[in-house]
């Protein structure tokens, strides 16, 4: 393995090695770390052959959480998006576990979508979390997915010095998912799923960071009228990623995000 390379760095530098049909999924907080169009026609010149946003999976989720509400309308949900808070409800409160929406996160959603479009070729995930490597792993063995955080990404552009960066304003996404784009933002998903329309303001709470998560969990249960838990594990949401290479702040990220989904959304 080469120095400072994760495995799932090397294992995308083997899978290039042997010239793998791949496809690239992006999560939406890509912006915080690469410009657009310029990150598409590079990961397409390393050797993707698709470029996928995962904020289309995002879509079916919201899809998913709303068929539930729908199906279900006196029920209490804790969605379930982040990993890290899955595996904290699992080994710290497993009394709330029954809470969790049973639903896609947006990556696996994605990822089933592009294994029915594009049977055979591996799907390889690029975020800022470091959990996805196990929700890919440990959860959803079966979809296949090759996960890898940003500074993997960085990496991985770095040992292939071939693939230049330049301007490429051609380059475009070949499935987009427009209206869940700001869904890497703390709030991104109760917004762009109808939850703050649709819910009072007691009925629902926008909750990120681990101390007022581990905080709000605790006091769950004791809180009947919150209906709605909308919980990320980082500061601010998931642009707060240990697999950020950014060092700006977090004002700074938030509005790389809205900037994006203005300019696309324009």
């Amino acid at each position: 393995m080469a120095q400072n390379l994760s495995k799932e760095a090397q294992e995308l530098l083997d899978l290039l090695e042997k010239k793998q049909k791949m496809v690239a999924m992006l999560a939406p907080s890509f912006v915080v770390d690469f410009q657009y169009p310029e990150i598409v026609g590079r990961l397409k010149r390393l050797g993707f052959e698709i470029v996928a946003e995962v904020s289309r999976g995002a879509i079916d989720t919201n899809k998913q959480l709303n068929a539930l509400l729908k199906l279900h309308p006196g029920r209490r949900v804790i969605t379930s998006p982040c990993p890290t808070i899955v595996r904290l409800i699992r080994n710290k409160y497993p009394h709330l576990e029954q809470y969790l929406a049973k639903i896609d996160s947006p990556m696996t959603a994605t990822a089933k979508i592009l294994r029915k479009e594009y049977p055979g070729y591996k799907v390889v995930h690029f975020s800022p979390c470091m959990v996805k490597k196990l929700e890919a792993n440990e959860d959803f063995p079966e979809l296949e997915i090759l996960a890898l955080t940003y500074k993997d990404l960085a990496a991985v552009f770095l040992a292939k010095k071939n693939v230049a960066l330049k301007k490429d304003l051609k380059a475009k996404f070949d499935i987009v998912g427009e209206e869940t784009r700001l869904y890497p933002i703390s709030g991104g998903l109760a917004q762009s799923s109808g939850i703050t329309k649709n819910f009072t303001d007691e009925e629902y709470d926008v909750i990120s960071g681990p101390v007022l998560a581990d905080k709000v969990l605790k006091d769950f249960p004791h809180k009947p009228e919150l209906k709605i838990l909308d919980i990320l594990n980082c500061d601010g949401g998931c642009i707060a990623g240990p697999g950020m290479i950014s060092v700006d702040g977090l004002s700074r990220r938030r509005q790389k995000v809205v900037d994006f989904w203005k300019s696309q959304n324009s």
